[in-house]
């Protein structure tokens, strides 16, 4: 993971994806749906909701929008029901994808992204078949123009709250979590008053796939097609322009 700055990777097309405002707040409702299915509608005892809520706030959810969410998930209003699952299959070039998606079609959705696959140079693989490429960790992003502390103490503190790493560059402080910690690690840079610009748990390629020329732009097609698909919450892989 040294050297690599998932911040620098992914700030460009987040600009673009939050644009689509419409898909942004049913994204977002749906993890609320989600979190609050698995560990009940109330935040303060369930951190997933709370950090969920927090970052639905943060992009200018409505309020509604989220009582919304959460009343569906604890059964205060009639409304689909959603399944969380992951495809995984190969963009062009070899190069590993995963796609989480939350749908009340699963018929639907695969039909859909098996479309974008097929007409992008790729293909649906078997479950496992590329996930074992990947590490789940917990991500934070710092903006460094925001807080009030150097880097030598802003790692103790992210150390001793459980944070396996933190790398830094120019713009900003990126700390690596396990998953099992990343909500104290959160939690104890919150208590500090420090904003955090991202916060996340998520997937990190263990190598990547260098790709140039027409297959490149291929691949770029291919993720921008996944995302645009309502049923699509998040499309990781180890592509790299090379």
């Amino acid at each position: 993971m040294a050297g690599h700055s998932k911040w620098a990777n992914i700030k460009h097309r987040k600009g673009a994806q939050d644009k689509k405002r419409g898909k942004l707040f049913m994204k977002m409702a749906k993890d609320i749906y989600v979190a609050a299915k698995e560990g009940g509608g109330d935040p303060e005892t369930n951190p997933q909701l709370r950090l969920m809520i927090d970052k639905a706030k943060a992009n200018n959810v409505p309020n509604e929008n989220i009582d919304r969410a959460i009343n569906k998930a604890t059964g205060g209003l009639d409304g689909a029901n959603y399944e969380e699952f992951t495809y995984e299959g190969y963009g062009p070039g070899g190069a590993a994808v995963m796609v989480e998606v939350l749908t009340d079609n699963r018929n639907r959705t695969a039909s859909e992204v098996r479309h974008a696959f097929n007409k992008n140079g790729g293909n649906l693989g078997e479950n496992g078949c590329v996930s074992f490429m990947f590490d789940r960790k917990g991500y934070i992003v710092i903006d460094r123009s925001v807080v009030d502390m150097d880097e030598e103490e802003l790692m103790l503190e992210a150390i001793e709250a459980g944070a396996e790493e933190m790398e830094t560059t120019e713009e900003a402080f990126e700390i690596y979590t396990d998953p099992e910690t990343f909500q104290d690690v959160r939690a104890a840079l919150k208590e500090q008053n420090i904003s955090l610009d991202s916060e996340e748990v998520t997937f990190f390629p263990q190598t990547y796939s260098q790709l140039d020329g027409e297959l490149a732009e291929q691949m770029e097609k291919l993720i921008d097609m996944l995302e645009d698909l309502e049923d699509v919450q998040e499309v990781y892989h180890n592509f790299q322009q090379a």
